[in-house]
């Protein structure tokens, strides 16, 4: 291995998977069991990464996640993500390359345990991950570091050995709150000019660090 790095770290929706879709419909199938009107796709995507939103006041109008907002979320990803859910291209080509070259493999993800495993089962990715850190693991989501921690704890490694691959404001912080190295791609949910915009480019910037 060129690099001193042993662990690569991913962001799932929006940088491994184009999930847009499912997620777009899903907290829609929520509003719709809450008696809320339906709301942009735009929208929803524009939002669903803001670090300084409270997202269960934004998209289902209470304080706090229930765990029947829960359930109807992951029932809709249950029933749709076969037909809703793809890689990105070059995606399962790059985790191939990076397995065969001896680095770990780990997700952080702020979706559900129960539809995290079903989308990656799906999209026949799953074995590739040592270390699965899900929204329901932790105590808080990202952009608090409690994921990148568990993922680190699981595999007994240290922050100095890891790189954290992500789309988003929330996925930087969390990075930045562990001093963690982090790399930034624009293919996904958010659109930011200094970001990383192809595989190639990513698996070159892997090497380098």
């Amino acid at each position: 291995m060129s690099t001193n790095k042993k662990l690569i770290i991913f962001d799932m929706d929006g940088t491994l998977v184009d999930s847009s879709i499912t997620i777009v419909n899903a907290i829609n199938y929520v509003r719709s069991k809450l008696n809320l009107e339906a709301l942009d796709k735009e929208l929803i995507l524009t939002k669903v990464n803001d670090p300084l939103l409270n997202p269960a006041l934004f998209f289902y109008e209470v304080e706090e996640f229930s765990e029947e907002h829960e359930q109807w979320f992951s029932q809709y990803y249950t029933d749709n993500h076969e037909k809703e859910l793809e890689l990105y291209k070059g995606i399962e080509a790059l985790l191939k390359e990076l397995k065969e070259k001896n680095y770990i493999l780990a997700i952080a993800t702020n979706a559900y345990k129960g539809s995290t495993l079903e989308s990656l089962g799906h999209l026949k990715i799953l074995d590739y991950f040592s270390s699965i850190a899900c929204y329901d693991d932790v105590n808080r989501g990202k952009p608090a570091p409690d994921m990148l921690e568990k993922n680190l704890k699981d595999l007994k490694l240290e922050i100095s050995d890891a790189i954290f691959v992500g789309d988003s404001e929330r996925d930087l912080m969390a990075a930045n709150t562990l001093k963690m190295d982090y790399i930034m791609i624009n293919w996904g949910f958010s659109d930011y000019e200094d970001a990383i915009h192809s595989i190639d480019k990513l698996k070159e910037k892997i090497l380098e660090l």
